[in-house]
């Protein structure tokens, strides 16, 4: 996963014979996007249009329903005007990448007050100071300082920010996510995980991109080189085998245990109230636990895999060993031992962290919990005169907490404080305080039925009057919670900053000793993976890397199950769908979460499919890079245009794909904004 200013382009020449210059690398660069806050997109025509996941949409398609079921059923507009404004969503274009460890180490440029600050106040400081410098150039600038290599290394990226996205298309749910959570992480794959969106320049008309990718509908074939472009979200490649037995032996079996409870609370509500759950969406919310125990699952595979531990500590005695003969980075080889002593503090902690896991969630975390912890650290810090900012932050994050179901509310609050009480014991003090003779079912049946925040609107007007003076019961439960959920915060913090400060000796040595040779951890930045389309052995046979349509309908027939049922339009497909058309293929790019969305380019930079998923064998992947069965898997270019052709009849998007005519109102022509 290369940086786009860490690209080796002579290796990619010489590995791939192909004419990767700076100019190669700049269109990448720029026609590549971030898609809202977790995936990835990409510019796709001269007229701003934006190439995504369907599962990235989803979101998106809720909150412009108007009364449809767009999620469910789908959405075309086959005319500009009918594309739909999606509020809250932007695309984030990358501009630049500098290089920023001398700024943020010096505090070069900022006050005296600022410089003498920590290290995560120069960086909060220095990327205000660096915004405020680019939007005197243009307002949609925005600079983040970026951490790579631990701390080792900063890097100061500049994006251009698009905040009028309107969709234009996105398939129905059934077969965007077809085989569900069943097949989720799996090879064979036969979904059509597309969504398509436009970019709107200030004036209302069309962004025009200096930068796009063009599409290949020929597609690639096994063994052609092929290129994802996106933001990866986070690895451990570079951690100790301390800290993978760590998240091997407590935290991942911890997430994963507090993850499949809720998802079986939700599960059984979703079934018994299946009109609820409609309302309040919560079928979105099913399918992200359900993709994050698969995540867990695949991870600990990996980990309790003896041949990935063997090979990370062969690396780790490697690099001791090379430290250890030069005697100018002597200094740094103290810090394996010191990383693996601090594994044991954590242990002693990890009990106690389990059971908080999902309390100040704005996702999974009890709705009166979740937003008692936000009002209560709201008020501290207001009280506390923090910055204005900091302060606005907190207030926004706990406003962004949607309400569910109050039957939902007191099933996960009722878990909630089962694992509280279990992990402190029924005779610490703040439990004996917080339940008295109640159980912990009694207590969040109390607190639904009587507190204001199960509902945002009266949440809100708590926080203007001051939530812990108000006479909310939340407020004294809050009181007895909160000080032992950021005191356990807070010493997990402090091992945390004292394990990276260890890391980030060790990332000091490694880069003197390799420079940039290794890339650093996936952060959700924009990288580059190269990699080729190749299926792998399986059970004692070779997995195609190609799947098409026929393959669909045999899953279909095959199936009775809601996870392979097909949108009615696609029950009786039109003749002139070509069921031997690839749908989806796998390749040996390097991905991780937040690739979703991410453009699967060949080596003149067209698009041949958009990567929506890895099989199980890569998940593992988080620690160590492999490719003898792990795999990407994108959905082919050449099943998108075919779907859309004669499946959905989007005349005016295909022509728009194939370069024919703009995008205007039913293939008329349309004016539009150059950047």
């Amino acid at each position: 996963m290369w940086p786009l200013d860490r690209v080796p382009l002579g290796y990619f020449r010489s590995e791939y014979d192909i004419a990767a210059d700076s100019q190669w690398l700049n269109t990448a660069k720029r026609a590549a996007l971030r898609f809202g806050e977790g995936c990835s997109a990409s510019f796709t025509s001269s007229k701003g249009l934006v190439l995504t996941n369907h599962h990235c949409a989803r979101d998106a398609l809720s909150s412009v329903s108007d009364g449809d079921s767009l999620l469910e059923d789908g959405f075309y507009a086959d005319s500009l005007g009918a594309e739909r404004a999606v509020p809250d969503l932007h695309v984030d274009q990358l501009v630049s990448i500098e290089d920023a460890t001398d700024r943020v180490r010096s505090g070069r440029g900022l006050s005296d007050r600022m410089r003498r600050g920590t290290r995560q106040e120069r960086i909060n400081a220095l990327e205000e100071l660096l915004t405020r410098e680019a939007k005197r150039d243009d307002d949609r600038l925005r600079v983040e300082i970026v951490e790579l290599y631990h701390g080792a290394r900063y890097a100061a990226y500049t994006y251009r920010r698009y905040d009028d996205v309107r969709v234009v298309m996105a398939p129905e749910l059934r077969i965007g996510y077809f085989g569900g959570a069943s097949d989720n992480f799996t090879y064979p794959r036969y979904s059509l995980d597309v969504a398509f969106f436009r970019g709107y320049a200030d004036d209302g008309t069309p962004y025009e991109p200096t930068h796009h990718f063009s599409w290949d509908l020929d597609g690639a074939e096994q063994g052609d080189p092929v290129f994802a472009v996106g933001n990866p979200g986070s690895t451990s490649r570079l951690d100790m085998v301390s800290q993978w037995k760590y998240e091997r032996d407590h935290r991942l079996p911890n997430r994963l245990q507090v993850l499949r409870h809720r998802r079986n609370i939700l599960r059984a509500y979703i079934a018994n109230n299946p009109q609820q759950a409609a309302t309040y969406d919560l079928q979105n919310t099913f399918f992200s636990v359900e993709n994050s125990i698969k995540i867990i699952k695949g991870q600990l595979n990996g980990l309790q895999d003896p041949y990935l531990i063997a090979r990370r500590a062969k690396a780790v005695q490697a690099l001791r060993d090379t430290v250890a003969s030069v005697d100018s980075l002597g200094k740094y080889n103290k810090a394996v031992a010191q990383i693996e002593q601090l594994q044991q503090s954590k242990r002693v902690m990890s009990e106690k962290q389990r059971a908080f896991t999902t309390l100040a969630s704005v996702q999974l975390g009890p709705r009166i919990l979740a937003r008692g912890i936000h009002g209560y650290y709201y008020d501290f810090l207001r009280d506390r005169g923090a910055r204005p900012e900091r302060v606005q932050e907190i207030r926004t994050e706990a406003e962004s907490i949607k309400n569910w179901p109050s039957g939902l509310e007191e099933r996960f609050l009722a878990a909630q404080l089962n694992e509280l009480r279990d992990a402190y014991g029924k005779d610490h003090p703040t439990m004996q305080k917080l339940f008295g003779s109640r159980s912990p079912d009694s207590l969040a049946a109390h607190l639904v039925e009587n507190s204001a925040l199960v509902d945002s609107s009266r949440f809100r007007a708590l926080l203007d009057e001051g939530y812990l003076k108000s006479e909310d019961p939340s407020v004294p439960v809050i009181k007895a919670l909160a000080p032992l959920f950021l005191n356990v915060n807070r010493q997990m913090e402090d091992i945390r900053q004292t394990e990276k400060k260890m890391n980030r000796r060790l990332s000091r040595a490694r880069r003197i000793l390799y420079g940039d040779r290794i890339p650093p951890e996936a952060n959700f930045t924009l990288r580059i993976s190269d990699g080729v389309v190749r299926g792998y052995p399986y059970n004692g046979s070779e997995v195609v890397p190609f799947t098409n349509y026929y393959g669909l309908y045999d899953r279909y027939f095959s199936h009775s199950q809601d996870d392979w049922r097909l949108p009615e339009r696609w029950i009786t497909p039109p003749d002139s769908l070509d069921l031997e058309t690839p749908l989806n293929l796998v390749s040996t790019n390097d991905i991780s979460g937040g690739s979703s969305g991410s453009p699967l380019v060949n080596e003149d930079l067209e698009i041949v499919g958009v990567v929506f998923d890895s099989n199980m064998q890569a998940l593992p992947n988080n620690f160590l890079y492999r490719d003898r069965e792990a795999r990407a898997i994108s959905v082919d270019v050449r099943g998108i245009v075919e779907a859309l052709a004669d499946v959905y009849g989007a005349t005016r998007l295909v022509q728009e794909v194939k370069g024919n005519i703009s995008p205007g109102s039913k293939g008329q022509p349309t004016t539009s904004r150059r950047e």
